[in-house]
């Protein structure tokens, strides 16, 4: 009899984008979504895939660590698209501030400040996580603590009220993400942060910015100057990717790592996105939207 020969399932990825951008996962914290990101990190090889700070949450490590198997497969498998040949470019943000002290060159890795990205159509985009013009964390570093402190116990919030949720057969809610669209001052916030942003990239002589740190993903044209928000991976689950045709979308993934839906496409082709079948039917993060 002839032998029989095992079919292995492929790990190897189906998709090939331009450039990725992930930015605010908070690593070593329960509130993380490693399993939705190492789904989507499985899914595609990309030329350059920018780690937009705050991938590890060394803030909140210091009150104790929380730590998984799949935290640990994250960090190995952006460590192996460097391998594969992709460009990894990891800017810290203000929760892992500490990496800033190792900027260099780490054979494919390269820990910088921030960066400059050229689009297909030959836009120069700004790359930065945003802190940097955040008052309160820059002047205010007890009180960014605090409000740290008052994020997590939100998101705990966020897992009892969902367990109540799906007991209705009600789909995912964000507590935190309803707080952030309801409250005044918060969204004045977001609205004076994503200006300032433009304003930094004005003055780098960028026509753009790419950033994160808020937690609110979005496309924008703001005083002639495009805005990009990278989002998160605690709340929304979205990246910013630029495909091969030099299209830039917003991508929202369900909490396995299935591509939900784009929530907003500018770029090369200028075209509204197509809507993508949701795999599993979640409500949308209200801070995930973008206008």
């Amino acid at each position: 009899m002839p032998a029989t020969t095992q079919q292995l399932v492929s790990d190897e990825a189906t998709i090939n984008y331009r450039s990725v951008w992930i930015s605010d996962v908070h690593l070593g914290t329960r509130g993380c979504q490693a399993k939705a990101l190492l789904g989507f990190l499985k899914t595609f090889d990309c030329d350059t895939l920018y780690v937009v700070g705050d991938l590890i949450d060394i803030w909140a490590m210091k009150r104790g660590v929380f730590w998984t198997q799949e935290q640990s497969d994250v960090i190995q498998k952006i460590l192996r698209k460097g391998r594969k040949g992709a460009k990894i470019i990891y800017i810290p943000g203000n929760h892992d501030e500490r990496i800033a002290d190792f900027t260099g060159d780490y054979a494919n890795v390269h820990i910088q400040p921030r960066a400059f990205h050229t689009t297909v159509d030959g836009r120069r985009l700004l790359v930065a996580h945003g802190h940097e013009l955040d008052t309160v964390v820059q002047n205010m570093g007890w009180l960014a603590h605090v409000g740290d402190i008052g994020y997590h116990i939100l998101m705990q919030l966020n897992g009892t009220v969902n367990f109540f949720r799906r007991i209705f057969g009600r789909g995912h809610w964000s507590l935190s993400a309803y707080v952030k669209a309801k409250v005044k001052n918060v969204v004045n916030f977001i609205g004076g942060f994503e200006e300032s942003m433009v304003h930094f990239a004005s003055d780098a002589k960028a026509q753009g910015i790419i950033c994160g740190h808020i937690h609110t993903a979005a496309i924008r044209k703001i005083k002639g100057l495009d805005y990009y928000n990278t989002g998160d991976w605690v709340e929304s689950r979205t990246a910013l990717i630029e495909e091969m045709n030099g299209q830039l979308k917003i991508l929202q993934f369900t909490h396995t790592g299935e591509l939900m839906r784009t929530l907003a496409v500018c770029g090369a082709l200028e075209k509204p996105a197509e809507q993508e079948p949701a795999p599993a039917r979640e409500e949308t993060p209200a801070e995930a939207v973008a206008v």
